[in-house]
C-alpha cells in the first residue's frame, strides 16, 4: 500500500472520527452529513484532477506546470518525468533517422529500398538522377512501373541476384550502370545503382587498344614474314632481292615508330609533374620552322606569326615533342604547295602555340575523337603519310600535364588550325 492510499484512509477516517461523535451527542442525521460531506470534498477533489489528467491525455505534452496536490503531485510529476523522458527518446531517434537518411543521400551510389512486392520504400537523389525517379511522387509505387526497360523487369522477375544487371538507361544511352539487389528485413530488397559508365569507357578503350595495336603491327609483321618465306624459299637477282630488304626496313622502321611512340607515351603517363623551368619559346619556334622546312623540302610555304613576348614554364623535351608532333601533322597532310603556319600568342589570359594549315581538312565527326590512340581519319592516307596513330595522343597527354588542351578547328578542304593553350601560370613573361 503506498503512501498516496495511506493518506485517502487518514482523511476517511479523520472524517469519520469527526462525524461519529457528532451524530452520538447531537442527531444522527448530521454525524451522517458530515461524513458524507467529507467524502465528496474528496471526491470532487479527486474527479478535479482526473478530469486535468482526462483533458491532457488528449494532447499529451511536456508541461512543468501540470501539478497537483497530494497524490495527484507524485502521478503528475511522474507523467511529466515519463513525457519529458520519451521526447528525449523520440528526439534522439528522430536525429538519428535523419542521420541515416542524410548519409544515404551523400553516397555516390544511388540507393533505392523497395518492399516485397518491389514498390519504393526510399531513394537517395543518386538513384532519382540515375533511374528518372521522384521519392516524393513515386514511393509506393512499383518500380517496375517507373523503369519500364524490359532487362531490367526480367531480372526483378527471375530472383536470381547473384550476378549484378548491366543497364543502359533509355533516357541516357552514353550511361552505364551495374545494379545489385540485396535482400534485407526479410523478404524486402535494398538496390544498389553504381555508375560504371567510367569504368565500361576505359574498358573499352583497352579492349580498342589491344585491337589496334594488333592490327597495326599485324601488316609489317604479315609483310616482313612474307618477304622472308620468299627469299628462303626462292632463288631471285640481285635488284630484287634489295628491293625486297628495302620494303622489309621500311615495314621494320614502322614497328619501330609505334613501339617507341608507345613507349613515349607510357612514359608521359607515369611519370612525375613536369619540372618548371623556362622553356625559351623563340628559339623552340625556330627550331620548329627549321625542322617543318627539312620535312617539307620545298613543297610548302612555311611562316611564323608572334604576338606579345613571354616564355613558358615546364619540362622542354614533353613541349618540343607535343609541338613537334603538330608541325609535322600539318606538313604530312597539306598538299603540295599548301602553307604552314606556326603560332605563338601570349595575351592577358595566357599563352597559345598553335599550327595553322591549308590542308585537306577534318570532317567534324571525327575533331572529338582525334586524340583517341590509333584513332585515323582516313587509315590508307594516314599510313601513306607515316603517321602512327598515336601523335595526338601523345599532344593531349603531354599538355594536360602542363594544364593546357589542346583546342582543333576544322574544315574539309580548307584546312586545320591545332591550337596548345596555357592558362597564365604558366606563362613567364619577358
Amino acid at each position: 500500500m503506498n503512501s498516496q492510499t495511506i493518506r485517502a484512509l487518514l482523511l476517511a477516517l479523520l472524517t469519520a472520527a469527526v462525524a461519529l461523535p457528532l451524530g452520538y451527542f447531537t442527531e444522527a442525521g448530521f454525524g451522517w452529513l458530515l461524513f458524507s460531506g467529507g467524502l465528496a470534498l474528496q471526491l470532487a477533489f479527486h474527479l478535479l484532477y482526473l478530469s486535468r489528467l482526462e483533458h491532457w491525455s488528449r494532447a499529451p505534452i511536456a508541461d512543468p506546470s501540470l501539478e497537483g496536490e497530494g497524490a495527484w503531485d507524485g502521478v503528475f510529476r511522474r507523467l511529466y518525468r515519463h513525457e519529458k523522458e520519451l521526447r528525449a527518446q523520440i528526439a534522439a531517434r528522430d536525429h538519428e533517422i535523419a542521420m541515416l537518411i542524410a548519409a544515404g543521400q551523400a553516397l555516390t551510389d544511388g540507393v533505392v529500398l523497395l518492399d516485397t512486392q518491389y514498390q519504393i520504400l526510399f531513394c537517395n537523389r543518386t538513384a532519382e538522377d540515375q533511374l528518372g525517379l521522384k521519392v516524393v511522387t513515386d514511393r509506393g509505387l512499383p518500380i517496375v512501373n517507373l523503369v519500364r526497360q524490359p532487362e531490367f523487369m526480367a531480372y526483378l522477375a527471375n530472383e536470381d541476384f547473384n550476378t549484378p544487371l548491366t543497364l543502359r538507361p533509355e533516357r541516357n544511352q552514353e550511361r552505364v550502370l551495374s545494379i545489385y539487389v540485396v535482400p534485407y528485413a526479410g523478404n524486402r530488397r535494398l538496390m544498389q545503382v553504381k555508375d560504371v559508365t567510367q569504368a565500361d569507357r576505359l574498358d573499352r578503350m583497352r579492349r580498342d587498344f589491344v585491337a589496334n595495336v594488333s592490327h597495326e603491327l599485324r601488316t609489317p609483321l604479315t609483310v616482313l614474314a612474307g618477304f622472308l618465306e620468299t627469299l628462303q624459299e626462292i632463288d631471285v637477282d640481285r635488284d630484287e632481292r634489295q628491293r625486297y630488304l628495302q620494303m622489309m626496313a621500311e615495314q621494320s622502321d614502322r614497328m619501330q615508330a609505334i613501339v617507341q611512340d608507345l613507349l613515349t607515351l607510357s612514359s608521359i603517363e607515369s611519370a612525375p609533374p613536369p619540372e618548371s623551368t623556362v622553356v625559351d619559346m623563340a628559339s623552340l619556334i625556330d627550331k620548329l620552322r627549321r625542322d617543318a622546312e627539312a620535312l617539307s623540302a620545298g613543297r610548302h610555304e612555311i611562316a611564323v606569326e608572334i604576338e606579345g613576348q613571354g616564355d613558358l614554364y615546364g619540362a622542354e623535351p614533353e613541349l618540343v615533342s607535343a609541338f613537334a608532333n603538330l608541325v609535322a601533322n600539318a606538313v604530312r597532310y597539306t598538299p603540295n604547295g599548301g602553307k604552314v603556319t606556326l603560332e605563338w600568342r601570349v595575351l592577358p589570359g595566357g599563352a597559345e602555340f598553335a599550327v595553322r594549315d591549308t590542308g585537306i581538312g577534318i570532317a567534324p565527326e571525327h575533331i572529338p575523337r582525334l586524340t583517341e590512340r590509333f584513332y585515323r581519319v582516313d587509315r590508307g592516307r594516314s599510313r601513306d603519310a607515316g603517321g602512327t596513330g598515336l601523335g595526338l595522343a601523345i599532344v593531349k597527354h603531354s599538355l594536360n600535364r602542363h594544364q593546357a588542351r589542346l583546342v582543333i578547328t576544322s574544315k574539309p578542304g580548307e584546312g586545320s588550325r591545332f591550337a596548345a593553350r596555357f592558362p597564365p601560370e604558366r606563362v613567364a613573361v619577358v
